[in-house]
């Protein structure tokens, strides 16, 4: 009874951690849409072309996914916290545009490896008839995000800056990455080692390039009518 107890508990910390952690990449998904007039403003450049900062962040988010299937779970979360704290810290003092979209795509790359390695903790730490729940609580933190952690960066933008919006999640994947640290179990279920030559593999199939496609052909036509 105390074990499971114990167990019920850890479950519940871990989940809060991973929670906080998606509210952190969901705010920053979008953010940048709220904030976009005051990056046109910042470096001079028309609406399609800060359109990029949504469209490279989309494109980029699944690419690194099939690489971290030799890696512990625990390991690669917080890896992918640090890197998502460093993109954004990238993009709010970024001096460039160009150097701001290579903060976006840093940012992009640990939003879809945190999709992966979350889901599979999340599913971990709980029975076999609770993975679904625990999942949905994991991404609790996404819905949150869409719902007021946007709004609040574009406020932030509005009331401080554009820089002060990311600096703001950058702080918030801070807090997220020592909640993990403390929170997550060191001791998790390994993997299955991945497959050599296994991420040319993703790349060459047809339904993941066509979404590529789609997103990039999507965000281009908003970009252009909202611009004429």
């Amino acid at each position: 009874m105390l074990n499971e107890q114990r167990q019920s508990a850890t479950a519940t910390w871990t989940l809060l951690a991973l929670a906080l952690s998606a509210f952190a990449i969901g705010s920053t998904e979008f953010i940048s849409v709220g904030v976009m007039p005051l990056i046109i403003k910042t470096f001079g450049i028309s609406l399609s072309t800060a359109g990029l900062t949504v469209s490279i962040y989309a494109a980029g988010a699944p690419v690194l996914t099939s690489l971290t299937g030799r890696f512990e779970r625990k390991t690669l979360l917080l890896a992918v916290m640090v890197t998502f704290i460093v993109g954004n810290l990238i993009t709010a003092t970024a001096p460039s545009f160009a150097l701001l979209l290579f903060g976006r795509v840093i940012a992009a790359l640990a939003h879809g490896l945190f999709m992966s390695v979350a889901t599979v903790i999340a599913a971990s730490v709980v029975p076999a008839n609770r993975r679904a729940s625990a999942i949905a609580t994991m991404f609790t933190g996404l819905t949150v995000a869409t719902v007021t952690g946007v709004p609040l960066g574009t406020f932030i933008g509005q009331h401080a800056s554009w820089r002060m919006s990311f600096t703001v999640i950058a702080a918030i994947g801070f807090v997220a990455l020592i909640a993990s640290q403390i929170l997550v179990p060191a001791k998790l279920p390994k993997p299955a080692m991945g497959q050599r030559g296994g991420f040319w593999r993703i790349l060459k199939q047809k339904e993941l390039l066509l979404g590529l496609i789609v997103t990039a052909i999507g965000y281009g036509r908003v970009s252009q009518f909202t611009e004429s």
